[in-house]
């Protein structure tokens, strides 16, 4: 027997298909199988779904937040007092006072 001949019967038109009673088992057994396989992949559908919805809803909460700081950041301009409208406002940059609102016209 040469070696090609040995490894001829190992080869996938060689295996012999069940008949009967045991084909009908494994039918029914490959049939739970790919049920039990299609629900599992539904349940992890689910939970990935959920998983990206609450994703979202964090994401959306986020940027509503940050609008908000923002606009309050926007609304904290420095306020005039009105008992004084000859006050004008000053920083200190670089060892020298800058004044800002003198020029402004209608005092």
């Amino acid at each position: 027997m040469f070696q090609s001949e040995r490894l001829a019967s190992l080869g996938v038109s060689a295996r012999r298909r069940p008949n009967g009673l045991v084909a009908s088992i494994l039918w029914v057994a490959s049939l739970i199988a790919a049920v039990a396989a299609m629900a599992v992949g539904a349940v992890l559908a689910v939970f990935t779904a959920a998983a990206v919805a609450v994703i979202a809803l964090f994401a959306g909460v986020l940027v509503f937040l940050a609008g908000l700081a923002m606009r309050a950041r926007r609304n904290l301009t420095p306020r005039r007092r009105a008992g004084d409208p000859e006050l004008i406002e000053a920083h200190k940059v670089n060892g020298t006072w800058v004044a800002y609102g003198w020029d402004r016209h209608g005092r």
